[in-house]
């Protein structure tokens, strides 16, 4: 469930985002958010271009 929420969140943004961002695009706990962007990297669909930030691989 927050795995989808985060990755709707970064398609939704135009440009990358922290984790800071996110928790105030979906309204999910730091931990939520931490624990879906580590697995939503780990199955490629997002990636940190630049450190601490995100965005959905293209």
């Amino acid at each position: 469930m927050s795995k989808e929420k985060v990755l709707e969140a970064l398609q939704n943004a135009n440009d990358m985002m922290d984790a800071k961002g996110i928790m105030e695009a979906t309204g999910l706990e730091r931990a939520d958010v931490d624990k879906a962007i580590k697995a939503l990297r780990k199955e490629e669909l997002v990636d940190s271009p630049k450190r601490c930030f995100y965005a959905v691989v293209k």
